[in-house]
């Protein structure tokens, strides 16, 4: 038992239970005692083999803790050893870092490092300008049999030094005399492989004394051809990759003569290089040249042009492939020299400057035209010369324009006929301006016409806002101010905050207001007919498209044009710039600011008529010789009565205001302002006579015989426009209805009388409203038919 001496209470308890269960399992009944012994000999054998089992674990766990006990010793010394060995370490870096040897080592060893990379260097650098020289001389090996042949070499050359650029860039320019050596090496072999080319055809020219004895209408020879083609294959290359167009070198050859003379004529002390000769000589000298010659390019090299750059990139590059356009190519930098110096001396002659770019323009647009040159650009054209000059000048060159078109603008406000009405400028039926309407638009076309063929938007979108619309704001400016001192004059706060002289009361008496509004009313309608003409001109067209083709993508805080910002742009031309609207124009705001004031003009004078016709008929408003009775007491016919002494001034006055305004205003604003001029009038004498006096039946028919005057005189100037004067038509009828009914005819109804149609009338509105449709009066109410039977006196009876 001592080897389970360790085994405690509760395994004891525990085993107990497991024998008494193994018991009871075995010894179940009196039979199997009989195998007790048996059973006995088998619990001693598993007894037997426990005990070894548990001899075994003793003994593997006494083994196993002799191993954990050497392990940590073993382990302890190890920690031990290494940390010996970590101290010892630390003093030696210790030792290390307080000690300059190792630096001293290195410093050494510094010097001979560097000499063996610049060795190294040395011989790279060596290297490549040995491969190249010899790519150098191998491609002028080639020349100038073979062109084609002396690229293979030139490319390469050309490839390394855009490569040492690259790289050079990367490292900071490192290497910086290398790399323009190559740079130099290729661009020299270059020029000379062109010049070398060049050479051969220049021989080829001087033996054909060109351009002196060879005939335009002549073919070249086949060394003729074959040297051109030569310098053609040579730069093929270069046309292709290069971003910017080149000129030929074949061109360059045979334009050198073409340009010597240019300069012998033109950039010398020679009378036609003046600058004032540039227009004369110089500009039709270059394209009498170009002219000359056109035919014998293109009939001599255009096939071939076209085959050398077939396929090419350039295939359909009109400066390339048409012999005219590269003839022009090759000529145009002498002539640009020439400009150039031409514009910085006209700078200081706004005149000349004026005049010159002028006489760019049209030299553009020849060689555009007669040439069919398009600089390269397909889609948008050559830009020109005056679109150089444009860069560099367009501000002079602006504030000229602008100054001359000022001056000439106060000039035509301050002529004598400039607030006159010019009535020669249109048959009848017209609005007529004034002649300074009339001068300020023929001076806005003339603006027009200086910038209407310059290509860049920015230079046309100022000169139509800074001069244009300026000029037009100060224009309507002047229209403004003429009605509101107008306005001053007639109204009765105006005279008293800003006084009347006589003079300024003269010249409205008669129709002298009516001839002051019409000339702003004339000029205002004249200046929005003109501009919303202009609007729809392909000029504006265009332009405005590409204003708002350039606002949607800049938005409200963006650069429409140079310095110009959205809303400056947007406030001077067109609300709808930026927007979808497809109605908006380049002078809408202007076309606005211009109707208002027509629209004033136009209600100023029918004020000025109203108060016209007012002070004309205060006389026979005031008449009280309505009541008189007839002298046999019957009926009296109108027709046979002479007009009122009163109404003959009233006509007249009519009369001359009639005749006046036909003469100054168009058929359909002369019957609009009538048309409120008249419907005053009936006011007034509704108001001031109808309904303020009393009539006997001969009162109602002179009444009726001086309206029909006035009525007839309508008529002659307005066919059709007694509109305004309906309710006093209609009321006259009514007014002089008769008192005793006269027998009808056969097959005529009874007309009713004065008592019937009252008596009728009074009872209630429905029975007034059907007398008015018997009598066929539709512009009266019962209300109106009521007090007009009341101003008769007979009904007072």
């Amino acid at each position: 038992m001592a080897a389970g001496s360790d085994i405690g209470p509760a395994r004891v308890q525990e085993l107990d239970i497991r024998v008494e269960d193994f018991l009871d399992d075995k010894l179940q009944s009196t039979t199997d005692l009989d195998n007790l012994e048996t059973l006995l000999a088998k619990v001693e054998l598993q007894r037997s083999q426990l005990q070894s089992q548990l001899d075994n674990a003793v003994k593997q766990l006494q083994e196993a803790r002799v191993s954990s006990h050497d392990r940590q010793a073993t382990l302890a010394t190890r920690i031990h050893e290494f940390q010996r060995l970590q101290h010892s370490i630390d003093a030696r870096v210790k030792v290390a870092a307080a000690s300059e040897a190792p630096n001293q080592a290195i410093a050494r060893l510094q010097r001979p490092m560097k000499q063996l990379q610049t060795v190294e260097l040395a011989h790279k650098y060596l290297t490549l300008l040995q491969d190249v020289d010899k790519l150098r001389k191998e491609a002028r090996a080639h020349l100038p049999e073979s062109p084609r042949a002396a690229l293979e070499p030139y490319a390469k050359l050309k490839r390394l030094s855009v490569r040492l650029q690259e790289l050079s860039g990367l490292a900071d320019d490192a290497a910086v005399h290398l790399v323009n050596h190559v740079e130099s090496v290729t661009e020299t072999l270059w020029e000379d492989m062109k010049k070398t080319m060049a050479a051969e055809l220049e021989a080829v020219l001087r033996g054909r004394s060109w351009p002196m004895a060879v005939d335009p209408a002549a073919g070249m020879d086949e060394e003729w051809l074959r040297c051109f083609e030569k310098l053609v294959d040579l730069q093929v290359p270069e046309v292709v990759y290069s971003p910017e167009t080149v000129t030929l070198l074949p061109f360059d050859a045979m334009c050198k003569i073409f340009v010597s003379e240019f300069r012998f004529h033109f950039l010398s002390d020679k009378p036609t290089s003046k600058p004032e000769a540039i227009g004369t000589h110089c500009l039709p000298w270059f394209l009498a040249v170009i002219e000359k010659w056109e035919g014998f390019f293109r009939d001599n090299l255009g096939h071939l042009l076209a085959a050398k750059f077939q396929g090419t990139p350039v295939a359909n590059n009109m400066v390339y492939v048409d012999p005219v356009g590269a003839f022009i190519t090759a000529m145009l930098p002498v002539l640009r020299k020439k400009v150039h110096h031409v514009v910085a001396d006209a700078v200081k002659d706004p005149t000349f400057l004026s005049s010159l770019m002028v006489q760019l323009m049209t030299f553009d647009e020849n060689v555009r035209s007669r040439f069919g040159y398009d600089g390269g650009d397909p889609d948008r054209g050559w830009a020109g010369l005056t679109t150089e000059v444009l860069e560099k000048w367009f501000e002079p060159w602006f504030l000229a324009e602008r100054e001359f078109a000022l001056e000439r603008f106060r000039a035509i406000m301050e002529s004598r006929e400039a607030r006159n009405i010019d009535y020669d400028y249109a048959g009848p039926g017209k609005t007529k301006p004034t002649y300074a309407a009339v001068r300020v638009t023929d001076l806005l076309k003339t603006v027009t016409s200086q910038y209407e063929r310059a290509r860049k938007f920015k230079h046309k979108i100022r000169f139509l806002i800074g001069i244009q619309l300026d000029i037009l704001d100060e224009y309507h400016d002047r229209l403004r101010g003429s009605l509101e001192a107008y306005q001053a004059i007639t109204s009765t706060v105006g005279r008293t905050i800003h006084g009347v002289t006589k003079e300024q009361l003269a010249a409205l008496e008669g129709t002298g207001a009516l001839e002051t509004l019409c000339k702003v009313y004339g000029s205002a309608d004249h200046i929005v007919n003109t501009l919303r003409d202009s609007s729809n001109d392909e000029f504006f067209v265009t332009l405005w498209e590409e204003l708002q083709n350039r606002a949607e993508p800049v938005g409200e805080q963006g650069k429409i044009a140079g310095d110009m910002s959205y809303d400056e742009v947007k406030d001077r031309t067109s609300a709808a710039v930026g927007s979808d609207n497809e109605d908006g124009a380049l002078f809408d705001e202007t076309i606005t600011a211009y109707s208002l004031r027509r629209k004033a003009a136009q209600d100023f004078l029918i004020g000025a008529l109203t108060k016209s016709h007012q002070d004309a008929f205060r006389a026979y408003s005031s008449r009280v010789q309505w009541t008189t009775m007839a002298d046999n007491g019957g009926e009296v016919d109108s027709n046979q009565l002479a007009i009122t002494p009163e109404l003959e001034e009233p006509l007249r006055i009519l009369r001359q205001n009639f005749d006046f305004l036909l003469k100054a205003l168009s058929t359909a604003a002369f019957r609009r302002i009538w048309r409120g001029a008249l419907d005053k009038l009936q006011d007034l004498l509704w108001t001031d006579v109808l309904m303020r006096q009393r009539f006997t039946a001969l009162g109602a028919a002179q009444f009726r015989r001086d309206l029909n005057a006035i009525f007839a005189l309508v008529e002659r100037y307005i066919p059709g426009g007694l509109g305004p004067l309906a309710s006093l038509d209609d009321a006259l009828l009514l007014l002089n209805l008769p008192v005793h009914p006269a027998k009808p005819q056969e097959g005529e109804e009874a007309c009713l009388s004065l008592k019937q149609a009252t008596d009728r009338v009074f009872t209630d509105n429905a029975e007034a409203k059907r007398v008015l449709e018997e009598l066929g009066i539709e512009t009266l109410t019962p209300a109106n038919a009521r007090h007009i039977l009341q101003r008769r006196v007979e009904n007072e009876v």
